[in-house]
């Protein structure tokens, strides 16, 4: 039998040489699809992150608390549960303290309860006055951090309803909110680490609800909390731990 060509040989050996390749391809493909096997299962918060553009934050220039959020705590926005006639700090130490008491003469003004703080795993009784700054209203998604990530090139009214969404607030211990300051979750989890997943998950939905980025450390960062919870389902504004009460 004739010995194949030089060409023929050659050819025979590119493409023993290649079909691997295409064979890794495929499945790297295959495996990196948003909700693919790889990311988590569909409505998971591992497919959600793997969803979300991943790059380096933009300047903080122009960043302005009041100019591009809107005044704190505002009624006004576009937000789930806005214009129910009550500031939005009140709503949610009414939805996150135990036991919340009333102002006899308001049907919002938070007087007192009792915080189960998720980011220290403490017990913190709230009262209102000169000592009410134990409890702090944080931003689980920092709004300057926010702002670095895409939300300055939304509109007014979009950064208005971030700045009081339900989703992205939470009633927390006041020196651990001060603690994290503006920081993401690569430079910043709760010391309650039982809550590292719901805080995550948290984050993750605002960012993709607000159409935000995460940095690569970010990323890397919430992977590594999501591999304790993969199945975690996204949190939304009708989950039970995001919902207003009424």
């Amino acid at each position: 039998m004739p010995f194949p060509t030089r060409s023929r040989r050659t050819g025979a050996v590119a493409a023993s040489l290649l079909l691997p390749v295409l064979l890794t391809a495929c499945s790297k493909g295959r495996d990196d699809k948003p909700g693919g096997t790889a990311d988590g299962k569909p409505g998971s918060v591992r497919a959600a992150l793997a969803e979300l553009p991943v790059k380096k934050a933009a300047s903080k220039d122009g960043y302005d608390r009041k100019k591009g959020f809107g005044q704190a705590w505002s009624d006004r926005t576009g937000a789930p549960g806005a214009d129910n006639g009550c500031d939005t700090r009140n709503d949610i130490l009414r939805r996150d303290l135990k036991d919340p008491k009333l102002d006899g003469g308001s049907k919002c003004t938070v007087t007192s309860g009792t915080l189960a703080d998720p980011y220290t795993g403490k017990t913190i009784r709230f009262r209102r006055g000169a000592q009410s700054s134990a409890v702090q209203i944080d931003h689980i998604v920092a709004l300057s951090d926010a702002w670095r990530t895409g939300a300055r090139k939304l509109s007014q009214a979009e950064r208005e309803a971030l700045a009081n969404d339900p989703l992205n607030l939470v009633a927390a211990d006041g020196p651990a909110n001060m603690g994290k300051g503006d920081k993401n979750a690569a430079d910043w989890l709760p010391a309650n680490q039982r809550y590292a997943c719901d805080y995550v998950a948290r984050q993750i939905a605002v960012k993709r609800q607000y159409k935000l980025w995460v940095t690569p450390a970010e990323h890397d960062s919430m992977s590594k909390v999501l591999k304790t919870c993969p199945a975690r389902a996204v949190p939304t504004a009708k989950s039970p731990e995001v919902v207003l009460k009424h």
